[in-house]
């Protein structure tokens, strides 16, 4: 998984998964919340009490069950179904992003069916590739300051005029 991103011109937020051994990315459409959700995952953010989706992790263990893995098993109407996998063997109905996000606060696999990938991945060249993991690797440098004028207001004297 990539994580989340911001679709633009939109600013709706997306899930993006990779193939593991492919160059394809299956975009998912999430909300703002389920955004946060997986976003704090990721980070590493602990909030002060607990999320839904912490909530759910704890219930299992305590419960003594494992969420094993995550399948994303259906696009239905541009709508991504998820199943949660308990214990191997039990499947719960789930939304994509919840689903995701239970993941992450597990461990658990990720996993896509083949004909979804078919239907709605997009592929990436390794050209494009480089240029995503070059970007993303600026924005991880970058800072408010970088985008500063100069001194005076005016336009950067290292840059030829048009």
């Amino acid at each position: 998984m990539l994580g989340v991103r911001v679709e633009m011109p939109t600013n709706n937020p997306i899930v993006l998964l990779r193939e593991r051994d492919g160059g394809r990315y299956l975009p998912i459409w999430i909300g703002a919340a389920e955004a946060a959700a997986i976003t704090y995952a990721q980070q590493g953010v602990v909030p002060p009490r607990p999320l839904t989706h912490d909530l759910m992790r704890d219930v299992l263990a305590v419960l003594g069950h494992e969420l094993t893995e995550v399948r994303i098993v259906a696009l239905k109407d541009s709508v991504f179904h998820a199943a949660l996998i308990v214990d191997g063997k039990a499947e719960i109905s789930s939304r994509a992003s919840d689903a995701i996000a239970l993941a992450l606060r597990t461990g658990a696999k990720v996993l896509v069916d083949g004909a979804i990938l078919d239907e709605a991945a997009i592929v990436v060249s390794s050209e494009e590739d480089d240029e995503v993991e070059k970007f993303k690797e600026f924005l991880d440098h970058v800072s408010a300051e970088d985008f500063e004028k100069p001194e005076g207001g005016g336009d950067d004297p290292q840059r030829p005029q048009s």
